[in-house]
């Protein structure tokens, strides 16, 4: 029986609220230039940070000098490690020592430095001009030791480390998977292929660069940290123990937040330090990363090593995968994921949507003289998707067979599917998915085209992936990875107030996903209540009882699951109160139109705000069982292996024999996501996760000389692609809803990225068929696909 008659749009409509592209409620603020950024903050008597940074990768601090800082015109202060006296940042997983090893991150470096861009000491001045001048008066001694800068470096014998006590550079090392007999079956296999790739080191590159204002409140006794993070109370946490405060005497607050993209969903050390300094000095202090120190000492990610072979049968179909992955994490594990984060993630998930029935692998996450890695969209998916693609293409060739062909052959269609890798994978629609996708690149005649093409002497090329995107990740998933902090639930309050308007906290945090559009959505469908009475609260550690923030594609999954289950309470409420004013039984009225209804007689209502009159001003005409006001607080936790979007992405490119260039000429993707809350939003989310797949397969990369220094200090060196190499981009919804989020919806915030590397790459592959040569490495230039083209590339 539903308990809702109806909601109210914007535009007057009238109807359920779910599955509409409703405007974005955060864009008029956002458009019209209302949006309130980090470093839109001014406080009385602020001041501003900056950071003196290593200028070499590794070596031990001899000396740090910071008296003519100090004399510098409008420089106050400036502080070392030892003068902050501020506690490590670390991060731990449960597993032996021989599978991990832990690395305290300081705040600021003490004895040694491990990266070009270590923060050493922290300039405090009167302006942001006055600290970056102070930078430069800072005399720096260092005993250089010769760099670890990849991962044949780091797995050398004999070779430098960069922790004492991790032994050949190695934080992880586990092998999750060895199905018994696994070695048998490649050796009486038909066909055995064999992939080995390379992907560039990434920076998710968001557009807000990271940054904090802090300040002390003498009334609350309480720490002010204002900062852009996915992840407040972690931030709130870390920040307690580093300060060493009371958890209560800290408050962190996120204001507007121009992107994360998993970047800033772990703790930084430098929002620690400008509290610290802001503690020390009894004054606001801000700090804003500048783009270079963003593109070479921000959390980085994405450079993983693949060795996989992947055996068939005569007629296609996947016997078994063997796989090695290397993912090269920088010099410190982040908090709280630690540099388990991508390897892990590979390894548990590698089977993806194919019914691979043996599986071996090991994965390793080595430290090197880099600046730490921190998830990025997609976590190691893009990776090991494009690999397992590579494999059914290379399968596929190899055997005779249609590569489109050999997918169907091996995709998972019957559900529930426990899969070799032990998780078990809820319905979704990968054949109904590779079959669309396909149908529409056939339709619109790309396969004759292609055919022409290469009549003509032009390099036309077809590519396909299939995947699916893990959303939902509760306690129960995260708890197998044997982290140490385990995130999951979420928790939600809906409050009511005397006008009928309701507020809503979340523990999630938007950072460009619309979470005050779509969680506005929810609770207007489960309220009956106009879409403008609703109001989302986020990012505040005091107004928000908990939450473990944004990442993983898990806020609609999970948090809105909270926000529907709170919203069903306090609507469960209001029905109690009016059934007793009509001394009926509750289960005897719904809500709609901002009221409540008799079911007996249609025209008896209740209105909300005469039934909170009741709730706050005439409490003595409560039910004795009913407490005042109208507040609910619901929680959501997952307690399975989580739900899985799906989506097949067809990608058309041409390669130009002058300049190499690859042009994308169709990209057509087809998603599941479950109940799309908002579809417009979620077109806008693989759209914008399409452009950073693009250009991880095609452009960005950050690279290090033999001194361990970055290649790339901004836009001249990091190629970052414009909406001149980013195509239109056709999305087309399929629908099987998750069976048990409360809305039926799945994540899809990272699915666009998971796909793009490995559609191009096959698509750039089948352009290049003629030549004979195969490319299994991202980022693919132009110049290697010159060479290719000339045919004087040997065979990767």
């Amino acid at each position: 029986m539903s308990t809702t008659t109806g909601a109210h749009t914007p535009d007057g409509g009238e109807g359920p609220l779910v599955g509409r592209s409703v405007a974005r409620r955060e864009d008029p603020r956002l458009l019209t230039g209302r949006g309130r950024f980090v470093d839109d903050i001014a406080l009385p008597g602020m001041l501003h940070a900056q950071f003196v940074r290593s200028t070499v990768a590794n070596g031990e601090l001899t000396s740090v000098d910071l008296d003519a800082v100090r004399k510098v015109p409008g420089v106050i202060a400036a502080f070392t490690a030892e003068d902050l006296d501020l506690g490590d940042i670390t991060a731990q997983l449960d597993r032996p020592p021989e599978e991990f090893v832990p690395t305290a991150m300081p705040v600021l470096a003490r004895d040694r430095v491990r990266y070009v861009g270590e923060p050493i000491a922290v300039v405090v001045a009167r302006d942001a001009y006055a600290a970056e001048d102070g930078l430069e008066a800072a005399k720096i001694g260092y005993a250089v030791r010769p760099p670890v800068t990849c991962e044949a470096d780091a797995l050398a014998d004999g070779a430098e480390l960069v922790h004492a006590q991790a032994p050949r550079n190695t934080l992880v090392d586990v092998a999750l998977f060895a199905t018994e007999g696994i070695d048998e079956i490649f050796a009486s296999a038909d066909c055995v292929v064999h992939v080995e790739t390379r992907t560039g080191r990434q920076n998710a590159l968001p557009l807000e660069t990271r940054g904090a204002v802090a300040h002390w409140d003498d009334r609350e006794e309480q720490l002010v940290l204002q900062t852009c993070t996915q992840v407040p109370h972690q931030v709130r946490t870390v920040a307690s123990r580093c300060l060493r405060l009371d958890e209560r005497a800290v408050r962190v607050i996120v204001p507007d937040m121009g992107g994360g993209f998993g970047q800033k969903c772990v703790v930084g050390r430098e929002e620690i330090a400008t509290a610290a300094a802001a503690l020390r000095l009894g004054r606001p202090v801000k700090w804003i990363e500048d783009r270079k120190d963003a593109l070479t000492a921000s959390f980085l990610a994405r450079e993983q090593h693949y060795d996989v072979r992947a055996a068939f049968d005569a007629e296609g179909r996947i016997l078994g995968l063997d796989a090695d992955v290397v993912c090269d994490m920088g010099a410190y594990s982040c908090y709280p994921f630690t540099a388990g984060i991508e390897p892990l993630m590979a390894a548990a998930e590698m089977p993806g949507v194919y019914t691979v029935p043996a599986y071996r692998v090991r994965g390793r996450a080595v430290t090197t003289n880099k600046a730490p890695t921190a998830p990025y969209r997609g976590v190691s998916r893009p990776q090991y998707v494009m690999v397992v693609e590579r494999l059914f293409e290379r399968a596929a060739r190899e055997l005779g067979l249609d590569p489109v062909e050999t997918r169907r052959r091996n995709l998972i269609t019957d559900f529930p599917y426990t899969g070799v890798n032990g998780i078990t994978y809820d319905p979704g629609s990968y054949l109904e998915s590779l079959n669309l996708c396909e149908q529409t690149l056939r339709d619109e005649g790309w396969y004759e085209r292609q055919a022409h093409a290469t009549a003509a002497g032009r390099h036309l090329g077809i590519g396909y992936s299939c995947f699916s995107e893990r959303t939902g990740y509760g306690s129960t998933a995260f708890a197998q990875r044997k982290m140490e902090v385990v995130p999951g639930f979420d928790i939600s309050e809906v409050r009511m107030d005397t006008s009928g308007a309701v507020t809503v906290t979340t523990g999630t945090m938007s950072h460009g996903q619309s979470h005050e559009t779509t969680l506005a959505q929810i609770v207007a469908d489960a309220l009956g209540l106009d879409l403008a009475k609703v109001r989302i609260h986020q990012g505040d550690t005091d107004r928000v009882t908990y939450g473990w923030g944004t990442f993983a594609s898990r806020s609609v999954t999970v948090g809105g699951s909270a926000v529907r289950l709170a919203a069903g309470k306090l609507g469960e409420k209001l029905r109690r109160l009016a059934a007793a004013r009509w001394d009926i039984p509750w289960e005897d009225t719904t809500l709609g139109r901002g009221r409540v209804h008799r079911h007996d007689d249609p025209a008896a209502t209740l209105t909300y705000t005469e039934l909170a009159d009741t709730a706050y001003l005439k409490a003595h005409l409560l039910p004795k069982d009913m407490e005042p006001g109208l507040t609910a607080t619901a929680s959501f936790d997952v307690f399975n292996d989580g739900t899985f979007s799906n989506a097949t992405h067809g990608v058309v490119v041409e390669l130009h024999e002058g300049t190499g260039q690859v042009e994308i000429l169709r990209y057509v993707c087809v998603e599941d996501c479950g109940v799309a809350i908002n579809p417009r939003v979620v077109e806008g989310q693989c759209r914008g996760g399409i452009a950073q797949g693009i250009a991880g397969a095609l452009f960005e990369q950050v690279t290090y000389d033999a001194q361990g220094e970055p290649s790339a200090t901004s836009f001249m060196d990091y190629k970052v692609p414009t909406a001149q190499e980013i195509p239109d981009v056709t999305v087309q919804h399929l629908e099987t809803p998750c069976a048990f989020s409360e809305t039926g919806a799945k994540g899809a915030g990272e699915g666009g990225t998971i796909g793009a590397p490995a559609a191009v790459l096959n698509a750039v592959n089948d352009a290049l068929r003629p030549t004979g040569v195969e490319l299994d490495h991202t980022p693919v230039t132009p110049e290697t696909v010159h060479r290719a083209l000339r045919r004087t590339l040997e065979r990767t």
